[in-house]
């Protein structure tokens, strides 16, 4: 007795460890179904310039600038010397006592807060902390309306201007002038700089004037510094901008080129006309004409072009004697046409290169015009440099060293960004998923749709779950504030597969489109903000998505759809099946389950992400009439579920 009392004590330990270790292998939900459906979202109702749906309203406001611009570069110093016009529109409610601007090449100073934050002995594209690069902008002269001026401040990258009279609300205008010049870095944070070909250095400028801060019924002054990671926000106005170069350049950039028959040769002149009325790719200048100039006495004259853009926030420029030059017409919505051109050196040639960056230019433009909002600018530039990719109105920077898939690539996510934030202008400094991320998304579809797939593969979201790993980060994060490695998720992947999500698992394509279609036009050259753009998608969608960017962009919750058993009632599978499912993380999602009978019939039912509002434990009755194979979560794996090994059911012969 005594014995066989030890052994069934013994078995009930083991039973009671074997119990507990089932307990602990099981995990536990953490889910808070309030923490994710609380009404409490949006902060305020509609106010004075924003509609409580999304839209900029009818007393809606923001200011304007323009600029004149008379610049010159130096090959031999790479010294870019100019004189920059202002006249700024205040069309605020309120008088401005003092304007902002920015100095953007004050990143490459000694001493800037940009470079004083690079790591130590660490790869940044942003810049380098053992650099002896001393950079920025020389100020040589501030004139405000006729008189010279030196009440004005200098901190970083931004310059206060003080005004002797306010510039008054409304209607106020003000007219200034800079003198300025500074060196082009050959490397300037992955956004401008100096590719060294065999026939000449390629000049890839931008952030090369003293540009208006904006000013806005959000923030008022938006004077964050320049450190490299957050991008830009500008506001609108229009640029007339004459660049002297050496005679033997070719200087391409944003907007019309206004004086052709005095800027090119007669051959060149002739070549253009032709690829302004051509489907196909015209050489303007060619290979061999650029290795015969290679060949001659360097220039000792100079030559200016004469561009204008209107209605843009920004402005870059290109300028070489190694360009090759090519072109095409773009077919634009309501028969306007536009013209789509590459200029790249004789390394970067041919067919698997660079000899068809102006064909991936083209029908990116043309594609995601037809699909989304018009392109609004006379001509598309793709500029070969060493800068990895870079955005700018009507003007783009790619790898010089970028090929087939990979150029297609980069081509078609600079070009995305002229819809995100050249047309749409919303606060690169602050929100920069609001630019790549939108870019990132759009690029996914147009992928599918050039020359029939021609470069796309299925992606495996399920894969994604790095996204939420234990040192990632939420969206909703300044770029700046970001770890660098962090970046490319935060601000491009993850919102972009956000979009992706919305659209193809939750609301649908055609709804999501529509919405997606009403916020670009409502908010073109115009600045939303995060809220307005969440606002505009539940009203344009007909659903309330507040769970969704509270999970995924403002904080970091994780997916993880569960099966936790699968019973038939009264133990009887010819009266269907009994799921019970369980949501174990803090994101919910709608559910799609399938499953497959003994008998090879298959089945499927997608259930909504209201069955998570009050709970994180959810039963479905499925409709089949016999022994159940299997069951699945999820099957096509589009969700970056962070445990796809619960999402599954293997049953058997009852």
């Amino acid at each position: 007795m005594i014995m066989m009392k030890r052994i069934s004590q013994m078995i009930l330990g083991l039973l009671v460890l074997c119990s507990t270790a089932m307990a602990q292998d099981k995990k536990q939900s953490v889910y808070d179904p309030y923490a994710l459906f609380s009404p409490n979202f949006y902060e305020q109702a509609e106010n004075y310039t924003r509609t409580a749906d999304g839209r900029p309203s009818k007393q809606y406001w923001q200011n304007k600038v323009d600029y004149k611009i008379d610049a010159a570069l130096n090959e031999q110093t790479n010294v870019i010397s100019a004189t920059v016009n202002v006249t700024y529109y205040n069309y605020s409610p309120h008088d401005l006592e003092f304007l902002w601007l920015m100095l953007d090449q004050n990143l490459f100073s000694k001493g800037s807060r940009g470079q004083d934050r690079m790591p130590v002995g660490q790869r940044s594209r942003y810049g380098d902390a053992s650099s002896n690069f001393d950079g920025g902008f020389k100020l040589k002269k501030v004139t405000l309306g006729n008189e010279v001026i030196s009440n004005y401040v200098v901190t970083d990258t931004r310059m206060q201007i003080k005004l002797k009279a306010p510039l008054v609300a409304k209607k106020g205008v003000v007219t200034f002038s800079i003198d300025y010049s500074f060196t082009l870095p050959q490397y300037g944070a992955d956004r401008c700089g100096i590719l060294k070909t065999k026939n000449g250095d390629i000049y890839a400028v931008a952030q090369w004037y003293p540009r208006m801060c904006v000013y806005d019924d959000v923030l008022g002054w938006n004077t964050n510094p320049y450190l490299g990671p957050s991008e830009f926000y500008c506001d609108y106005g229009n640029f007339d901008v004459s660049i002297t170069a050496p005679s033997n350049h070719i200087v391409v950039a944003s907007g019309a080129l206004l004086n052709e028959k005095e800027a090119l040769s007669a051959e060149e002149f002739a070549n253009l006309q032709k690829a302004k009325t051509s489907n196909s790719t015209v050489d303007i200048r060619s290979q061999a004409k650029v290795e015969s100039m290679a060949a001659a006495p360097n220039a000792t004259t100079t030559k200016t072009w004469k561009y204008r853009m209107i209605n843009s926030r920004d402005f870059a420029w290109g300028s070489s004697k190694a360009f090759i030059w090519d072109a095409a017409k773009m077919n634009l919505p309501n028969g306007k046409v536009g013209l789509a051109q590459s200029v790249y050196p004789v390394e970067s040639a041919g067919e698997k290169a660079w000899g068809r960056s102006t064909e991936y230019t083209k029908a990116s433009i043309e594609n995601y015009s037809n699909r989304w909002y018009p392109y609004p600018y006379p001509v598309a530039t793709n500029v070969a440099s060493n800068i990895g990719g870079m955005e700018y109105p009507g003007i783009v920077f790619c790898g010089s060293g970028a090929k087939t898939a990979g150029l297609w690539g980069v081509t078609d996510h600079e070009f995305g960004h002229t819809w995100f934030p050249m047309i749409v202008g919303s606060n690169e400094r602050k929100f920069g998923w609001m630019d790549e991320g939108f870019n990132t998304f759009i690029n996914s579809i147009a992928e599918q749709d050039f020359n029939k797939g021609e470069y796309y593969s299925k992606g495996n979201n399920a894969s994604a779950v790095y996204m939420f790993g234990k040192n990632s980060e939420p969206i909703m994060s300044t770029p700046d504030a970001l770890a660098e490695r962090n970046i490319g998720t935060d601000l491009y992947s993850k919102p972009g597969l956000g979009l992706t999500l919305l659209r193809d698992y939750v609301v649908g394509a055609e709804r999501f489109d529509f919405a997606f279609r009403q916020y670009i036009k409502n908010w073109a050259y115009k600045h939303p903000t995060p809220t307005d753009f969440f606002k505009s998608m539940d009203n344009g969608t007909g659903e309330d998505l507040t769970w969704f960017w509270r999970g995924w962009f403002y904080e970091n919750f994780k997916i993880d759809q569960a099966i936790d058993k699968v019973e038939y009632p009264k133990d009887d599978a010819t009266k269907g099946a009994i799921v019970s499912l369980v949501n174990l993380e803090q994101l919910a999602m709608p559910v799609v389950i399938t499953w497959e009978t003994t008998s090879g019939a298959k089945g499927m039912r997608k259930l909504p992400v209201e069955i998570w509002n009050n709970t994180s434990n959810f039963k479905v009755m499925i409709d089949s009439k016999e022994t159940l194979k299997w069951v699945k979560l999820d099957e096509e794996k589009m969700l970056p579920d962070v445990d796809r090994k619960n999402n599954e059911w293997m049953g058997g012969d009852k």
